[in-house]
């Protein structure tokens, strides 16, 4: 429970350095420039994904399984296999030239 909180926090704190970018780029006096707050952001999503990773190797988070690897379909053969040809006419006796 502890792990999604941190997860939770870091990910409001990215979306505070987002609005914090917004509003250095409005303004045209700002002491800190826009990319200083960008940089930040993109750092503590690479952070958040590392944990989230990390926190599900080590078993503190679990995921949903997917329904691709969960579902196996069973094949049920009702019908006997018959030879099939492609020619559909009876085909004639053949007689050989010695029979009597």
């Amino acid at each position: 429970m502890l792990i999604k909180i941190i997860i939770v926090a870091l990910l409001l704190f990215v979306i505070y350095t987002l609005f914090r970018a917004m509003l250095a780029m409005l303004k045209t006096d700002s002491k800190v420039p826009m990319s200083h707050y960008l940089g930040k952001r993109v750092a503590l999503c690479a952070i958040v994904l590392i944990i989230i990773l990390l926190a599900q190797q080590a078993g503190l988070l679990r995921f949903n399984p997917s329904p691709i690897t969960t579902h196996t379909q069973i094949r049920i053969d009702t019908t006997t296999p018959h030879q099939q040809s492609a020619n559909t006419k009876p085909q004639p006796e053949m007689r050989s030239a010695f029979h009597c």
